[in-house]
């Protein structure tokens, strides 16, 4: 019996090589990987001795040969297979250890085309396809962390077929995100006919949405934007399902900002947003919205966490803080205080925008995919009220619109130019979440008068701009495109209300 390594990885070879030797297989082997064997003092058979046919094409053709393809789909229980095999004098081969080419690797870095098409492995696959099909015969070993296990088991009298169906379903895995990538890599389409999507496990959860969800976490190759698929935990509690959600929709809301902001989330909806002159008073700003709403929520910063920042965060109970930085004092300050505080680092800003980002939702039996919302209004914004804004009211529907574009819909935002100061979310009715807002901001202390309104769609009713004159709502932004367009203009007009139709509907559901 035979056990061909043909490894660019590797770590741990001569390990599994020494066992499989002792166990009495005889090493096949091409290349580097012989090299590092013969150089440990293992006896190994050079694939192109064994075949009878040299490496071609600088190395493309190494293992494709039926001697090869042969010895590793040999159904063993098949006495024509068994006949087959012994005239064309080939041997079964019962373990394979291939890992790939590093694709991956070469198109993370600085690369030419050429460099990424002979990175692109083709015997290594076709080996492990084949392999992997005829598990019931052959151990087919993708990583180098099985071999410890594989290992395991020779010692133990054999490699077990659960073992063996186990290492097949991972190497068809390994297989599959290979050329996922590679597809990927080559110009296509963006919504294509067949999709695949690569995607390698970040880490396995606490729990899911509830603690008897098990859930972990996944992360696309090559990311390159600031994000918590690149981000590290400096200290505090393993993470959750719902943390990385929340934290996700605050970092996404928080990056909306050139100045200096601060955002706190809580369950997928901002309790509060501000920006300021210095982090500190952003940061404040954004808490005195709904104080309430905000213990035990997720705090997004856009600027490294500060010393005076860190102490106001563990004057009470916040989840987790993610940021692009920790100032050396604010992260002793915040490890010392308090033991569990997730504190979450991304990687430095570098524009917000990323064109070729996707946003996908899992439905039953199914994948639902858009391009990410980045854009904030369609072309140039319409005045459509007799009265036209004013600056600072501009200033101020902006800062709702890019606030609201976060909240899930149905949404409104009441805000002055650098802060929040109601939030009404999720509502099946847009009066209803105009209320709420307002309610919302009394609770809080905060006096919607003279503050801007922003909503995620068009407004169906008049009913919402005379509950958000009822609050003092000076200026409000919305999409336009209702039936009733005319109807809601005439209100605002009614109660002097500055109207602005920004053209792009921002629903977040």
């Amino acid at each position: 019996m035979k056990a061909l390594l043909s490894v660019y990885d590797k770590t741990g070879i001569v390990e599994l090589a020494k066992a499989l030797e002792k166990h009495g297989y005889g090493l096949l082997s091409t290349g580097g990987t012989m090299r590092e064997l013969e150089g440990a003092g293992l006896h190994v058979t050079g694939v192109g001795e064994y075949t009878g046919s040299p490496e071609m094409l600088s190395g493309r053709v190494k293992t494709l040969h039926p001697k090869i393809h042969a010895g590793l789909l040999a159904d063993l229980s098949n006495p024509q297979h068994a006949r087959e095999l012994k005239d064309m004098g080939v041997e079964p081969i019962g373990l394979v250890a291939v890992n790939l080419y590093p694709f991956e690797a070469t198109i993370s870095k600085e690369h030419t085309l050429e460099e990424a098409i002979e990175n692109i492995d083709i015997g290594g696959p076709t080996m492990l396809r084949a392999a992997a099909k005829n598990y019931r015969n052959v151990a087919v070993v993708s990583d180098p962390a099985d071999y410890k296990v594989v290992i395991g088991e020779l010692e133990s009298g054999g490699i077990t077929p659960e073992t063996k169906e186990y290492l097949a379903a991972k190497a068809f895995m390994a297989t599959a995100y290979y050329d996922s990538l590679i597809a990927g890599y080559l110009p296509r389409e963006k919504f294509p006919e067949l999709l695949s999507l690569p995607y390698r496990k970040v880490q396995e959860l606490r729990y899911g949405e509830n603690p008897h969800q098990e859930a972990a976490f996944y992360r696309e190759p090559l990311v390159r934007v600031s994000c918590l698929a690149n981000s590290r935990k400096l200290h505090g509690k393993a993470l959750s399902f719902n943390n990385i959600l929340d934290m996700d929709s605050a970092l996404k809301l928080v990056k909306e900002f050139d100045e200096v902001a601060a955002v706190i989330l809580k369950h997928n909806n901002p309790c509060g947003a501000a920006t300021a002159e210095n982090q500190l008073e952003a940061y404040k700003k954004a808490m005195e919205t709904d104080s309430v709403s905000a213990f035990g929520g997720i705090v997004a910063l856009n600027t490294p966490v500060e010393l005076g920042t860190a102490k106001e965060i563990t004057s009470t109970f916040i989840e987790c803080v993610v940021a692009p930085g920790y100032n050396k004092d604010a992260l002793e300050w915040l490890t010392s205080k308090k033991k569990n505080l997730r504190l979450i680092e991304v990687p430095p800003f570098r524009g917000k925008k990323d064109p070729a980002d996707i946003s996908m939702k899992k439905v039953v039996g199914g994948v639902l995919l858009q391009d990410r919302d980045q854009a904030l209004f369609k072309g140039e914004l319409k005045v459509v009220t007799k009265r036209k804004p004013t600056s600072d009211e501009m200033a101020a529907m902006a800062f709702a619109l890019k606030v609201c574009k976060h909240v899930k819909s149905n949404s409104v935002v009441y805000a002055k130019k650098d802060r929040t100061i109601g939030i009404g979310a999720g509502q099946m009715s847009r009066v209803d979440s105009s209320v709420i807002g307002a309610m919302k901001a009394k609770n809080a202390g905060l006096d919607t008068k003279g503050t801007a309104l922003a909503s995620d769609a068009f407004f169906p009713f008049r009913d919402a701009v005379d509950a958000a004159a009822e609050a003092g709502v000076t200026a409000i932004i919305q999409p336009g495109g209702s039936i009733r367009d005319q109807e809601v203009i005439g209100a605002c007009n009614e109660h002097g209300i500055a109207m602005v139709f920004s053209g792009m509907r921002h629903f977040n559901h």
